[in-house]
């Protein structure tokens, strides 16, 4: 899996109740531009790739439980829930978040399997 944040520091400010994180501003963003750019052709092939064999494609597979690959008894990949706010339109954000709901349903229908085998 690869995550990472537009910026590489956070500001942190004590709220009333706990320390939080405040938003960065515009040149903060700017000033780690070049970070969040250059990541991604460092971290090639992807998680899912690295892991399943490069002709393995998220978008085709996702919520199938694949058994076989020698990482565990079943493996469903699905994409980073951040996907789904970055979707063009409120439509978008609903059938992504739906997709991801069904793929979570199809681990949580294995790991009830796998419970009730033992």
């Amino acid at each position: 899996m690869y995550l990472t944040n537009a910026v590489k520091h956070f500001k942190w400010r004590r709220a009333a109740s706990a320390a939080s994180t405040t938003t960065p501003g515009a040149a903060e963003v700017a000033a780690c531009r070049p970070w969040p750019a250059a990541e991604p052709a460092l971290v090639e092939p992807t998680a899912s790739q690295a892991l399943l064999g490069r002709g393995f494609r998220v978008t085709q597979r996702r919520g199938e439980a694949i058994e076989g690959t020698g990482l565990a008894a079943f493996v469903v990949a699905t994409v980073h829930p951040s996907s789904i706010l970055r979707a063009p339109d409120e439509e978008a954000r609903r059938e992504g978040r739906r997709q991801l709901v069904a793929d979570l349903a199809v681990v949580g229908d294995l790991l009830t399997r796998v419970a009730n085998s033992r």
